[in-house]
């Protein structure tokens, strides 16, 4: 007669209580764990931003660009990240970005295309095309954009919300020195207020730079295809620079930034904040959450900031600078630690292309190889049946399988080596990652557990990927950030806390390791064994000093809920899930109406979310989350993993011959591991903007021991239980039985 399930209210309350102290503890600033705080007294007289694109850490030099050199010595720095609606972020682009304070597009619009009807190509095809802009002078003080129109057009199509020139239309007085300067500050109509192609002498430089509370000037580019050229073209912008300190007026706030790309591909550049309240320390904003990182569209809104401007949260997505300690007494150290993150991001992203490939072909041809495998691996009861596999070739499939569960865990742990600073480093990635899946996979089969138990293999594999992602979350998220496995701050979507591939590896070390654990406890305790681990799990997704994804916690709550419905056993009935439902349900609404009652400075992405979607501006945030998904939905490796690993889970596993089913019905707390991950990882992935990104790194984490675990209760298919002759009740000669499992 089978058990009836025990209710749920006790381990639904533990649950509701975790997802509570989330929400209390979304009260916490995205950037608590790094800033100091708003600079007190930081309101200037006149606020001046310097742009050079192409402008890196690299480019600094004590000796060759002193000026720069003495600005970020006393002042506070930063790498700024250049993400527009353009890939890369062009001169052109960037500039239009820091006028309007949102993602915006300027490369190629309104340009005749090519004979043939083909763009207009770059000047080269390793550079962005150089700034090309036509500018009117109608009269001798200000300037006038002819395209002007045509560009606004094109932002609306764009759907951003981008309003080119808010910045302008924010003051009511821009000065723009320069063609880069006259995009950025040219207004929605195509006006410049005032307008110099070049820097007067010092005496004129003074009253030009005094006329408008905000000046914009245009440094020069470095896109310099040698590094001689880079060095030279560095020069000539601190010698400009110099003369801007020169003209500078009295209590003014200059902002120095490399405001755009110059080579195909993405970079992280320099920032400089120098002035009254902005002495050393690194920078960093809302929009990043981390010390040391800024986004370019955080410059508009730090300007208006410093100028006591209201900020136009409609129109513009970036938030004003703040100070955040941590920066190091010795500058050269300081600007080597951006210079470094670069690299690592840089390096993380052409490697990332080819690992994550790899990864789906190695775990496709592990699937493939172990289907002959599994039918041969059931062992039938009557006389006849396939003759079972060698042991030797078991145990080296089972190795195989470990390791490529292990395979994402140890991408991960490969941050700790700095491989991105040597010559050939996708090569020594690869060797790196080798190396610790060898040696995880081989602690992991030299435990007693793993060899005893069924379950051991997954126990042990799930726990290792969800402590790998959970210590990186307590100790900052370092290995993610610019991980090859974690999140680019060149791409602009994160800085902080859990990625997409974190997540799915996260979900499914989680949810496998709670469903393990409960296998081990009576039925009645195993829901609130699930929701106890599964709370801690959506405390370290959902608090925004750690994982600081409100959607990541909210789709594992849904995944937990799911799990401690089904691990009782049984049939999932109505009654059972609807309190999970409800449980889910009423921890979001909490967690959503605290964060929405924060500072808009210190929401979440969730509560963010619905001010926007309050005040009707959330259509350009759901279409950027529309264009995410459907960009990774056809472009990711994971993609791939993720959907190949469904047809292998359903046409394989699930077979009779696969082995899933009798793992199921022997352990129910796997199968509501597995119902949950799947929850999980797609709604979070949905929710983040990474399509099937996150299952696929779940089924990656997942899939492997799963199948190992189905290959060994196969073993055991031929088992039955010996009856006792003078016991009552059943006697196992397998642990693989339910009997030998309910402990009956």
């Amino acid at each position: 007669m089978l058990r009836r399930p025990a209710p749920l209210p006790t381990a639904l309350l533990l649950t509701l209580l975790a997802l509570l102290g989330l929400a209390l503890a979304g009260a916490v600033s995205p950037t608590a764990a790094a800033a100091a705080g708003p600079v007190e007294d930081d309101e200037a007289d006149y606020v001046l931003i310097a742009g050079a694109p192409g402008l890196r850490w690299d480019d600094i030099d004590a000796d060759r660009t002193p000026n720069l050199w003495k600005l970020a010595e006393r002042g506070s720095i930063g790498s700024l990240s250049t993400r527009s609606a353009h890939t890369p972020t062009c001169p052109a682009d960037g500039w239009l970005t820091l006028g309007a304070g949102n993602y915006a597009e300027r490369t190629g619009v309104g340009k005749e295309p090519a004979e043939g009807g083909a763009e207009p190509e770059p000047d080269s095809p390793q550079l962005c095309p150089k700034l090309d802009v036509a500018i009117e002078r109608p009269d001798a003080v200000g300037a006038y954009l002819p395209d002007q129109e045509t560009v606004v057009e094109h932002q609306r199509k764009l759907q951003h919300g981008t309003v080119p020139g808010a910045l302008a239309e924010s003051v009511r007085c821009t000065a723009a020195v320069g063609p880069g300067a006259a995009v950025a500050a040219a207004r929605s109509f195509g006006r410049v207020d005032r307008y110099l192609p070049a820097l007067p002498a010092t005496d004129k430089a003074q009253k030009a730079l005094t006329e408008c509370l905000l000046s914009i000037v245009d440094l020069g580019a470095i896109d310099g295809r040698t590094p001689s050229q880079r060095l030279r073209q560095a020069a000539a912008v601190d010698k400009l620079l110099g003369q801007v300190l020169a003209a500078r007026p009295k209590n003014s706030t200059l902002l120095v930034a490399g405001v755009a790309d110059t080579e195909a591909s993405s970079r992280l550049h320099a920032v400089i904040a120098d002035g009254k309240g902005w002495e050393g320390g690194y920078l960093t904003s809302a929009t990043t959450g981390r010390a040391g990182y800024l986004q370019l569209v955080d410059l508009a809104p730090t300007a208006l900031h410093l100028l006591g401007r209201e900020i136009p949260k409609r129109i513009m997505v970036g938030h004003a600078a703040v100070l955040a300690d941590g920066r190091p007494a010795d500058l050269d150290q300081a600007t080597a630690a951006g210079t470094d993150a670069d690299r690592r991001a840089a390096a993380a992203r052409t490697v990332s292309a080819w690992f994550f490939w790899l990864l789906a072909l190695v775990q496709i041809g592990l699937f493939t190889a172990v289907v002959p495998l599994l039918r041969r691996s059931y062992r039938h009861a009557g006389p006849t049946g396939p003759t079972p596999p060698p042991q030797r070739l078991v145990s080296v499939l089972e190795v195989l399988l470990t390791g490529a569960s292990l395979a994402l865990p140890a991408a991960l742990i490969a941050g700790v080596v700095p491989w991105w600073r040597f010559g050939r480093r996708g090569l020594i990635f690869g060797l790196v990652t080798a190396g610790i899946t060898l040696l995880l996979t081989f602690v992991t089969v030299r435990l007693p557990v793993y060899r005893k138990r069924t379950l051991g293999p997954v126990g042990v594999v799930a726990a290792i990927a969800a402590a790998v992602v959970g210590i990186d979350l307590l100790t900052g998220a370092r290995l993610q950030l610019n991980g090859v496995a974690g999140y680019s701050v060149l791409e602009g979507t994160r800085y902080a806390g859990i990625g997409m591939v974190g997540m799915g590896v996260f979900f499914a070390g989680v949810l496998l390791t709670a469903g393990t654990l409960a296998q081990l406890v009576p039925h009645r305790n195993r829901p609130l064994l699930v929701s106890a681990i599964g709370a801690a799990g959506v405390l370290l997704v959902g608090i925004p000093a750690l994982g600081a994804d409100a959607g990541g916690a909210v789709a594992l709550t849904a995944g937990v809920c799911l799990t401690a419905a089904l691990c009782p056993g049984g049939w999932l009935t109505f009654k059972r899930l609807a309190l999970a439902m409800a449980a889910g349900v009423a921890a979001t609404v909490v967690f959503a109406l605290v964060d929405v009652r924060q500072p808009v400075d210190q929401q979440g992405s969730l509560g963010r979310f619905l001010t926007q979607l309050s005040d009707g501006t959330s259509g350009p945030t759901l279409n950027r989350l529309l264009d995410a998904n459907r960009i990774a939905l056809v472009t990711s490796p994971l993609t791939v993993l993720a959907l190949v690993s469904a047809v292998f889970l359903w046409v394989v596993l699930m077979r009779p011959w696969g082995g899933l089913k009798r793992l199921y019905g022997i352990y129910p707390p796997i199968r509501a591991a597995v119902a949950g991950i799947g929850l999980a990882s797609i709604l979070g992935g949905l929710l983040g903007g990474a399509a099937l990104n996150v299952t696929g790194a779940a089924a990656a984490t997942a899939i492997p021991v799963l199948t190992l675990g189905a290959m060994r209760v196969l073993g055991h298919a031929a088992d039955r239980t010996r009856i006792a002759e003078e016991a009552p009740s059943p006697v196992t000669v397998s642990d693989d039985t339910p009997e030998a499992v309910s402990g009956t």
